[in-house]
């Protein structure tokens, strides 16, 4: 019995690439494979230079001695290098991978006494069965580039002492730190009462103004959909202009209305005689959350309404006939049949309106920026959500490592919370809706 040859071609892969299909007489899988050690080789100072950096974060300080100043090691630049070589690293070891097992493979074809595949043969297999990951390629470049990137970015900085005053690349170098600022945020008492407490009003917002426009706009599709309601093409024009104009300029407009000395809510309430003062709308914590809710309900209801509405109106009229005619109200034809209906098409929808008011930055920030000011929170107000935080931590007080750390923090509530809910939904189980 013939002696197997695999683990030699295989040798001879991991050490010259392409050697093992040389040997194969597969000489075009051989020239690509020595051709990406060749760029492997071409690549490696530069290759090393990044890992380098990634490790170390730059090991020399800028110098300014008066009007003199000698650039030293920008912390930034060198860890966003990092990651890109650290990716292209990881393209290189596939490739080696590969070259090594795609020798073996077709030594073991050769010694069954099977041919291999011609140059013909393997671009006709390439177009047939590859070439939509091909035309895949570029996309995944730009994922590679513009999302894994970043996403790796801040996670990283999370694990380093990127904040004012005194760690400023480049003026300053970074050093890793571990989980320092992990555990800061949830030892010290000042970052640790502010993380608590605006996680717990966060929860309350995604929870409260979800259900709040979820149920609002169920509400409003009933009314709105009712068979004694006429014209019911006008009233959803109507209702849903609130979603249609842009959010950003409602807020202002309600913003500048609750205002609580110029604002016009109050100036007519004094001139009506029913209040003497001016209610501080947005300047109590209280009041200010409870205008959060009442705006983002105006704007985001007619969202649901209008999807509701089109479940509503899909529901098979021979449906609704034949529970009336076994003597079904309207209180148990909607209970046991349009309800159903709705919340099964709308689940998904829902979970996706909660992780979206988790983060719904726009509300708070250009309603009330967070106000009214916390003396008891660190860099928060009392209106301020996870998001709106870190947006301050980065942007007014140059926090890095502590917004990095929220946002990991926000990623893994989010996440759990919005796969939980989905799996529990009828729709991912595909389950009968009517049973």
């Amino acid at each position: 019995m013939r002696r197997s040859k695999k683990w030699r071609v295989g040798l001879a892969s991991a050490l010259i690439w392409g050697s093992g299909q040389l040997w194969n007489k597969q000489y075009v899988k051989a020239l690509f494979f020595f051709l990406c050690q060749v760029g492997l080789v071409l690549a490696l100072p530069s290759l090393r230079h990044g890992l380098w950096g990634l490790f170390t974060l730059g090991e020399t300080e800028m110098i300014i001695n008066g009007s003199s100043v000698t650039q030293g090691d920008n912390s930034i630049i060198l860890l966003i290098l990092g990651i890109l070589w650290a990716l292209v690293t990881i393209l290189f070891i596939g490739v080696y991978i590969g070259n090594i097992r795609d020798a073996i493979n077709d030594r073991g074809i050769l010694e069954r006494g099977e041919p291999l595949k011609n140059v013909g043969e393997w671009i006709h297999d390439f177009r047939e069965k590859s070439f939509p990951y091909a035309m895949l390629t570029p996309a995944v470049i730009l994922i590679a580039l513009f999302v894994v990137v970043p996403i790796t970015f801040g996670f990283l900085i999370a694990f380093t002492n990127y904040s004012a005053p005194n760690y400023l690349p480049p003026r300053s170098l970074l050093d890793w730190v571990g989980f320092r600022n992990f555990t800061d945020m949830f030892k010290l008492p000042l970052w640790n009462d502010t993380f608590w407490g605006v996680l717990l009003w966060t929860l309350i917002w995604a929870l409260g103004s979800t259900a709040t426009c979820y149920f609002g706009g169920l509400g409003m599709a009933i009314l709105v959909n009712h068979r004694r309601v006429r014209g019911k093409k006008f009233w959803r024009t109507v209702f849903i202009l609130p979603w249609a104009i842009p959010g950003m300029i409602s807020l202002l407009i309600f913003r500048n209305m609750f205002n609580g000395q110029f604002g016009p809510i109050n100036t007519f309430l004094r001139n009506a005689g029913i209040i003497a003062q001016n209610i501080p709308w947005l300047s109590d914590a209280t009041l200010a959350k409870i205008v959060i809710f009442v705006v983002n309900f105006w704007l985001g209801f007619p969202y649901f309404m209008t999807m509701m509405s089109g479940v509503m109106t899909s529901i098979s009229p021979e449906l609704l006939e034949a529970a009336r005619i076994d003597g079904a109200t309207p209180r148990q034809e909607f209970r046991h049949i349009t309800l159903p209906i709705v919340l099964f098409s709308t689940a998904p929808l829902l979970i996706m309106s909660f992780a979206m008011n988790f983060n719904n930055f726009n509300v708070i920030y250009f309603l009330t920026n967070g106000n009214p000011i916390n003396p008891e929170y660190k860099f928060a107000g009392s209106t301020d959500i996870l998001i709106t935080w870190i947006y301050k931590l980065t942007n007014d007080n140059r926090q890095f490592q502590m917004a990095a750390v929220m946002s990991i923090l926000v990623f893994v509530v989010i996440a759990t919370i919005s796969t939980w809910n989905f799996l529990r939904t009828k729709s991912f189980k595909e389950e009968d809706m009517m049973g």
